[in-house]
């Protein structure tokens, strides 16, 4: 039996991979602002549950419901730092406001669980923390710029943190799903648009959203079994895409990235001390 925390666990991947875990006999301690997902799981399952109730841009709340959680288990094996939500607009038209928020959720809030965490890890022996990325930690869609900051910005902070502390015992997993069928659509924070985007990329990809024609291919529960099996793994790889979407849109731009930088290695030598 192993035991997990898991953020932003009260819906989408996180309840799906919270309810797999305990129905295999698992302990977790699932983190959401919404305790309601978890009162029928709680009458089953009894205490190998915890429910921890708060907002997880609330540093102080956060690091309180971390160390109750290790009190409470006296181990963790596994944190899975999943909350986050989208901010859809082109970066003129987003608030700061909504900048704000999208920031402090996906990016701080991921940082501040990773620093809570690693004294609790580091005592024990070691752990696992799983990160919950995306496919545009590695690309970029427009209308997705903030969000795609946040990505990007978590999956460097966990780059450097998995070299300081695989001495530890501790690895990093970064998990990249492609577009999933999760509810991940309906909670997106949408920007005003401005009509000057309307015959750009931008413009095509709000179209396609709205309309439906935005192409999901990715299987929620599959997507699960898959971050299970390598969170489970003895020698995980640091990063997993996951699903046929997220392989094709990451190869991509891996590529061609890899290629323009060939391509200027004459100029780019043409930087060093001589």
């Amino acid at each position: 039996m192993k035991t997990w925390l898991i953020t932003g666990a009260s819906s989408g991947l996180g309840l799906v991979m919270t309810t797999k875990l305990l129905a295999r006999g698992d302990r977790v301690v699932a983190c959401g602002r919404r305790a309601t997902p978890f009162e029928a799981l709680q009458q089953t399952v009894g205490n190998r549950l915890r429910v921890a109730r708060f907002d997880l841009t609330d540093t102080a709340a956060l690091r309180q419901e971390v160390d109750a959680a290790f009190a409470a288990f006296g181990r963790i094996d596994t944190v899975v730092s999943n909350a986050g939500y989208g901010l859809f607009g082109a970066a003129e038209e987003v608030a700061d406001a909504q900048i704000e928020r999208q920031i402090a959720t996906n990016l701080t809030a991921s940082i501040q669980l990773v620093r809570a965490v690693l004294p609790h890890l580091r005592a024990q022996g070691g752990g696992r923390i799983v990160q919950v990325s995306s496919e545009g930690g590695q690309m970029a869609y427009p209308n997705f710029s903030l969000y795609h900051a946040t990505k990007w910005g978590i999956e460097g902070f966990l780059d450097a943190v998995a070299q300081e502390v695989a001495l530890f015992g501790i690895d990093i997993v970064i998990a990249e799903p492609g577009a999933t069928a999760t509810g991940f659509a309906r909670g997106l924070d949408h920007a005003a648009p401005m009509e000057v985007y309307d015959a750009t990329p931008a413009g095509d990809v709000r179209r396609a959203v709205s309309s439906g024609a935005f192409e999901i291919k990715g299987d929620a529960d599959r997507t699960v079994d898959a971050m299970i099996q390598v969170a489970d793994s003895a020698q995980p790889r640091r990063r997993i895409a996951l699903g046929s979407t997220a392989f094709e849109n990451i190869h991509r731009a891996l590529t061609a990235r890899l290629d323009d930088l060939v391509a200027q290695k004459s100029l780019t030598l043409t930087a060093d001390r001589v």
